[in-house]
């Protein structure tokens, strides 16, 4: 390992984030190149050297990708992370490069609404898929012959924990893969493969970025044989970032210690505020003291998220609450600047009651969001 990459593993975060993936200086050059527009690149002769054809790398894609892994596992140079155009694509890519006919996977019950949508078509593939919960590492229970373990912790939209080091070790034990979808966390808040997991996975939609203008996945592991097959599933189905996504990406990665740390303060005031308000229950935030994950959440997250979930009496109750929010968008994802809500069971996805409301909290002023949001609750209720 370099000299600099060993001083790179003692930086703060705020430090490391500023500086991620950063190319080496260059007189009269950017700091951080702008998106290289290219779908071929000039290639004489043999086919040698990094870059050769649009679908398969880019130079811009190198940058963030190597942002996300100095993130997702500092001061190791064996990381690698590929970067995708959505979530949903780099969780295809882990499921289906990883998983053949014959094959069992488990699954959280309680994860990502599309998740199903992934299960029936591994399903249709002749793949076993079971599901068991998230909270009191259920997940244990089902994991007996299964080739690959999928973790949401916390899940979305219930905000359960377990215990990701436990988990992992009871599948290695057996041979199984073990792949952990850290979009709630970030790698701020919690870094899986330090936790012993094969694969951390995220959809850098949202906190990660963090402005609500860009769609992006990515995979982050240390298995070389592993990721050549996710990298092959990449190129085979074409799931590719965009050179401007990619570079607005990496350009907001620079203020994620910036929003992550105000997200995270301001999330726990929301919470400790809710907790007040006879007409608010199932509230859950790993952050919360009396909350039923955060003895686990507290040894294995170093942050707790932006996200707040709680129940409101009815449906007509909690689409009254969000209708009266000012500082709060009516609208779906989670980890933006600006904070946002929704009613879930509008989709029909998620197992939640029909007032459930997922809460993500931006960067707003603390006590200007609390004010809303008790504002609203006073409102809504007449």
């Amino acid at each position: 390992m370099s000299d600099a990459r060993k001083d790179e593993g003692r930086t703060g975060d705020g430090t490391r984030t500023v500086r991620a993936g950063l190319p080496e200086p260059v007189k009269h050059e950017p700091t951080l190149p702008g998106p290289v527009f290219a779908a071929h690149f000039h290639l004489p002769g043999e086919v040698t050297g990094p870059y050769s054809y649009g679908r398969d790398d880019n130079p811009t894609w190198t940058l963030l990708e190597r942002a996300v892994s100095e993130l997702e596992a500092p001061g190791r140079e064996d990381a690698e992370t590929l970067v995708f155009a959505s979530g949903m694509a780099a969780i295809s890519a882990v499921l289906f490069s990883q998983l053949h006919a014959g094959d069992a996977v488990v699954l959280p019950s309680d994860g990502y609404q599309v998740l199903p949508l992934v299960g029936a078509q591994l399903e249709a593939y002749g793949i076993e898929v079971r599901t068991a919960p998230t909270g009191g590492d259920a997940q244990l229970e089902v994991l007996d012959g299964a080739r690959l373990l999928w973790i949401e912790s916390p899940s979305n939209p219930g905000l359960d924990v377990c215990d990701i080091r436990r988990l992992a070790e009871a599948a290695h034990a057996q041979g199984a893969l073990v792949a952990v979808d850290n979009t709630l966390a970030t790698p701020l808040g919690q870094r899986p493969l330090e936790l012993g997991a094969d694969f951390s996975v995220a959809s850098g939609t949202k906190q990660l970025t963090g402005h609500g203008d860009v769609l992006l996945g990515y995979v982050t592991g240390r298995d070389t044989e592993a990721m050549a097959a996710v990298r092959r599933w990449r190129k085979i189905v074409g799931a590719i970032s965009g050179p401007m996504e990619a570079w607005l990406a990496h350009r907001s990665i620079a203020t994620l210690q910036l929003r992550v740390e105000r997200q995270n303060a301001t999330a726990l005031a929301v919470a400790q505020a809710l907790r007040q308000r006879p007409e608010v229950s199932a509230l859950r935030y790993p952050g919360l003291p009396d909350d039923p994950s955060h003895k686990i959440a507290s040894q294995q997250m170093r942050r707790y998220g932006c996200v707040v979930s709680f129940t409101l009496p009815t449906r007509e109750r909690a689409e009254r609450f969000l209708s009266a929010l000012r500082l709060v968008e009516d609208a779906t994802s989670f980890g933006g600047v600006r904070s946002t809500a929704e009613r879930r069971r509008r989709w029909g996805g998620d197992a939640v009651p029909e007032g459930f409301i997922r809460m993500s909290v931006g960067a707003e002023d603390p006590e200007d969001l609390v004010a809303d949001v008790l504002r609203a609750l006073e409102e809504s209720a007449r």
